[in-house]
């Protein structure tokens, strides 16, 4: 779809999502020029949609009371994100996320052009995502409530179940969720243990919000949490690495949960904890700048044994 047209459509999602609107308001957020804005204006009310228009400090435009808009409107790049989004549903855990994604793409289709119609069924049916599966499905009523209680900043109570199946009663603060490593996860400040813990959605059984407030960290992470967490989970070895490039280079080749990253002098010191220092060796091995083991001792003969492998295949 031209710009033109694109922007056109947002004056008129614009002008829907809000009472009144500045003429300066709508020219900033469409990035054009305020007699551009007045073009738009006329070219919606030559389409017959009713547009009122007041002078002075407090004047804006607005729709004519109880007009309605046509209930969706979406350009070629809207239709292809939620497209990719109802596939993404339906992979991300929750129980009752495909019905639900099959029958919004249905209302879709019922809704949009034949050729968007098209566009969406077609990536429905052909496109795939690689969204590993949980163990469990956890209830979308309880994401609901918790990402309710998160931006609120509303404690909850919550009923959860440990793996060995034994059940707690707490209150809990949250910060966040997050989907990671096929399960999803409510992060924040747990009152039954004073301190920072994560849950497992599918292990709560109960959840309600309660009539009291709390203060979150501000730019609480609660996907970068998680990964942290994991990596700090104590294993069979303590393993330290300088990695003798920049934080961002580092990161961009070793995936998130490997380890804690720290920036010293001389490169990125890597903490990580791992039950299998051959595959940890692996990864050394693939990385494209230099690497200093610290300890533990054993990883340097896993290396070893990598290297001498990796020269007997390239001589084979």
């Amino acid at each position: 779809m031209h710009q033109p047209t694109t922007r056109l459509l947002a004056v008129l999602e614009l002008l829907q999502a809000q009472p009144r609107i500045s003429g300066a308001e709508l020219a900033s957020r469409l990035g054009v020029e305020l007699r551009t804005v007045r073009r738009y204006i006329a070219t919606l009310e030559g389409m017959g949609i009713p547009v009122t228009a007041e002078r002075g400090r407090f004047g804006g435009y607005a729709l004519m009371p109880g007009f309605k808009l046509p209930p969706m409107m979406f350009t070629n790049d809207e239709a292809l994100a939620l497209s990719v989004g109802l596939v993404a549903a339906r992979g991300l855990g929750l129980g009752q996320a495909a019905p639900a994604a099959a029958s919004a793409q249905a209302k879709l289709e019922r809704m949009m052009p034949d050729a968007l119609t098209r566009r969406v069924r077609a990536i429905g049916q052909t496109v795939q995502l690689d969204l590993s599966r949980p163990g469990g499905a956890a209830d979308h009523e309880v994401l609901g409530v918790l990402s309710g209680c998160a931006q609120a900043w509303r404690r909850a109570r919550l009923r959860y179940r440990t793996p060995a199946g034994e059940e707690t009663t707490r209150e809990f603060d949250c910060y966040g969720l997050a989907y990671y490593g096929g399960s999803w996860y409510a992060v924040g400040w747990c009152r039954l243990r004073e301190a920072l813990r994560s849950f497992r959605l599918d292990r709560i059984v109960q959840v309600a919000a309660v009539d009291r407030s709390f203060a979150r960290p501000q730019e609480f992470d609660a996907l970068h949490y998680l990964g942290e967490s994991v990596a700090r989970l104590p294993r069979a070895f303590a393993v330290q690495v300088l990695l003798k490039t920049d934080l961002r280079t580092a990161r961009a080749h070793l995936f998130a949960a490997v380890g804690v990253f720290e920036q010293v002098e001389g490169g990125v010191l890597l903490h990580n904890q791992s039950d299998d220092l051959d595959w940890f060796a692996r990864q050394l091995a693939s990385l494209p700048f230099g690497v200093e083991i610290r300890s533990p001792e054993a990883l340097r003969d896993a290396v070893r044994v990598c290297g001498e492998r990796l020269l007997k295949l390239a001589a084979s």
